[in-house]
């Protein structure tokens, strides 16, 4: 998966307005977005005369177009803040459209001198910047490339709180800031000491996932450990529309939670809801 931005076309049509009749927009979290995009594709098989147009910018994006009424669909993956739910008015719904764990990874390098996991206090210590070389962690003796992400990242809501306490605390130990899951995923892979933050869906063999070490064992972050609530940094990936949405959108939400949608859930790498 290395789709830093994603636009479709599902219909050779001229540009329309986010609301006009024939047209979907989609825009936010880019963790969200492989799930509604591969879903697009096939839906326009049902829908030829139907355009829609998927594009991310990150969780907080989402839910602001629905705010602004700049999107039809809004994709987060996150909650929905207090100040958020306060703006919108109790104007929306939320639709649960499948699971996912973020991932602590480490570059390959890292993982193979003997980094496989880690606690979430240790994880805490690296992310403050009060343990700065991998030695500490039976590692190797090399620097801690802490890589952070955009505050406005549902990825990094959920990393921070379950790690620091607050989806909105600092991390004064982290020296880059990155963006979509793809930023994110090329530079932990590119470097050969660095820690990140990732959506399950995106390792791969360069992009190694930690353990971590909780009271009951050491729990992997996969499906079955979302599935039995063991993982202890996971989330719901959601999908937001308004009250007032047309009746296509609604139907594409349909299709996102019937048996074919869920199966695309599947299929992109997440944990469906049914």
């Amino acid at each position: 998966m290395s789709r830093l931005f994603v636009f479709i076309l599902l219909s050779v049509t001229s540009l329309m307005p986010a609301f006009a009749s024939g047209t979907i927009t989609v825009v936010g979290s880019t963790t969200v977005l492989p799930i509604v995009a591969e879903a697009a594709k096939v839906y326009r098989h049902r829908h030829a005369d139907l355009t829609v147009t998927v594009s991310g910018g990150g969780s907080g994006v989402g839910i602001a177009s629905i705010r602004q009424r700049t999107a039809n669909i809004g994709m987060a993956s996150r909650d929905l803040s207090e100040r958020e739910k306060k703006a919108l008015g109790g104007a929306v719904e939320v639709f649960a459209i499948g699971r996912d764990a973020v991932a602590a990874v480490v570059s390959k390098s890292v993982y193979r001198h003997g980094v496989s996991h880690l606690s979430l206090p240790q994880m805490a210590k690296i992310y403050r910047g009060e343990v700065r070389n991998w030695q500490a962690f039976g590692g190797p003796d090399a620097k801690i490339l802490v890589i952070d992400k955009e505050p406005s990242r549902g990825t990094r809501h959920v990393f921070a709180k379950a790690v620091l306490g607050s989806a909105h605390a600092r991390a004064p130990g982290a020296s880059i800031i990155s963006g979509s899951n793809n930023e994110e995923q090329a530079a932990v892979a590119a470097s050969d000491q660095a820690i990140g933050m990732l959506s399950m869906a995106w390792l791969n063999d360069d992009v190694r996932a930690l353990a971590i070490d909780t009271d009951a064992g050491r729990v992997e972050p996969n499906r079955e450990h979302i599935a039995d609530g063991r993982y202890p940094i996971q989330r719901a990936l959601n999908i937001i529309i308004r009250h007032d949405a047309p009746a296509e959108v609604r139907d594409f939400v349909a299709f996102l939670l019937s048996r074919q949608g869920q199966a695309i859930v599947a299929k992109v790498g997440y944990l469906p809801v049914k």
